[in-house]
């Protein structure tokens, strides 16, 4: 009686193991990718009865409408806005919760508290708080004298769209806080005490040796914040709908739009297929520079 494969072949063991996570993975990457193929290449009704084939006819519609390339910009702005200012706001946030004070627990549970919350009923309190008429931050600036009339901040992109990336960033702290926590956590003290012992100062002891040795944790965040970011629904739609005139639109709002207000599925679904082509060549970037990077250190 024969042996089992994995036994006259042990370096088949790991493989054998993962295989079949990594079957599950690809079905669950690869059949909706396909679905999607298939409703942009066809027409499609409002009830999603597949019609007559069309094959890139709604991608070209979608690349030819101007509208398409602003809220494209839009969303690209939207994104690196968000991850910028989460990744500059956490960093010194993660710092002094890494430090020793009382009540350092308390605060940790303070700054985690957004993230226990859903994300699309933080945006309906924000709506409710930015209401032009009886909004609590138009009556706080009025009791503060900052100003005397009511302010309709969800009325104009130059006002909502500012507001909608400062939420962004508010619900996007806890997560990379936690992220940048757990890096600092791994950093041995002694080479700080190392380091004061040399007479290196907070700032240089910052640049030397906390930067460098959280960068595996900076990209990281950058990266999850990115794909988490440039797929985030709730804030837009619930505050704006994308709107005035489509003013505050970005991609995946649009797609909504599209699919659901509209009726347009061949075209909503290429724009899917074109998030998904950009987040995945912006994977691939990234895991290439990570690779360069590791083998060059």
């Amino acid at each position: 009686m024969s042996a089992p494969l994995a036994v006259r072949l042990p370096g088949l063991t790991p493989i054998l193991l993962i295989l079949p996570s990594f079957l599950l993975a690809a079905f669950i990457i690869a059949y909706p990718v396909w679905d999607l193929l298939t409703v942009a290449s066809h027409q499609v009704n409002r009830f999603g009865q597949l019609r007559d084939f069309t094959g890139l006819a709604n991608l070209d519609n979608v690349l030819a409408d101007p509208l398409f390339t602003e809220i494209l910009g839009r969303t690209v702005l939207w994104t690196a806005a968000v991850v910028a200012g989460t990744v500059l706001v956490s960093v010194p946030v993660a710092l002094i919760l890494n430090t020793e004070f009382y009540g350092r627990g308390l605060a940790r549970v303070i700054v985690m508290l957004p993230w226990s919350v859903s994300l699309t009923m933080m945006a309906i309190v924000w709506r409710w708080a930015l209401n032009g008429e009886s909004g609590l931050l138009n009556l706080t600036l009025q009791d503060l004298g900052i100003t005397d009339h009511n302010v309709i901040w969800l009325a104009s992109a130059a006002t909502a769209f500012p507001i909608q990336i400062l939420i962004g960033i508010l619900v996007s702290v806890p997560f990379t806080v936690t992220i940048f926590l757990g890096g600092l956590s791994s950093i041995p003290s002694d080479i700080y005490e190392a380091a004061s012992t040399d007479g290196a100062t907070s700032w240089q002891r910052f640049r030397t040796l906390t930067l460098p040795l959280m960068r595996p944790f900076i990209n990281m965040a950058v990266v999850l914040n990115i794909i988490y970011v440039f797929n985030s629904f709730p804030i837009i739609w619930v505050l704006t709908s994308g709107g005035p005139s489509d003013s505050t639109q970005i991609l995946v709002t649009y797609l909504y739009k599209l699919a659901f207000s509209l009726g347009k599925m061949g075209e909503a679904a290429s724009i899917s297929l074109i998030m998904f082509a950009i987040l995945l060549v912006f994977t691939l970037i990234y895991l290439r520079m990570a690779m360069r990077s590791e083998r060059n250190g």
